[in-house]
């Protein structure tokens, strides 16, 4: 048995989660996206489907970002051509935020590179579309829904 104190869940999260944000940079450099650019795009992707216009500050809410932090995310991406930003008609300090063309095929691309490369992270769980992957999956979600102390 090892003297070595065991890992706690907090440091192997950490760990975990800068080893996939430098792979998932990697895999979207191609793109011409960061990880943080990668995730604003994909996830105003997946928000905007229906139609709908997200505003920044649903974005915000819906990556656990802080607004600030989107705002210069989205701006980064309006200013290379993939995001628009119009003042929503109803609210006039909300920012409505649509997919140029551009925007939607680099999504499309970067979200099917992602894709892969999460499948190859997950081959110690068996991939993307084994049991034993949405296990974790509902372990994280399980997690992130709990209450901060």
């Amino acid at each position: 048995m090892s003297d070595e104190p065991r890992p706690t869940p907090g440091f192997l999260l950490w760990r975990l989660t800068m080893r996939w944000q430098a792979a998932v940079d990697k895999a979207v450099a191609p793109f011409g996206l960061t990880h943080a650019q990668y995730s604003m795009l994909a996830s105003l992707r997946g928000m905007s489907r229906d139609g709908t216009r997200p505003s920044q500050r649903q974005l915000a809410d819906h990556t656990g970002l802080d607004p600030i932090f989107v705002s210069k995310l989205v701006r980064t991406l309006a200013d290379n051509g993939l995001v628009t930003r119009t003042t929503n008609p109803v609210d006039s300090r909300a920012v409505e935020l649509v997919l140029t063309r551009k925007g939607l095929a680099t999504a499309d691309r970067a979200i099917d590179a992602v894709i892969k490369l999460q499948d190859r992270l997950t081959e110690p769980l068996g991939g993307l579309r084994d049991k034993r992957t949405a296990q974790f999956i509902n372990t994280l979600q399980r997690l992130l829904a709990a209450p901060l102390p």
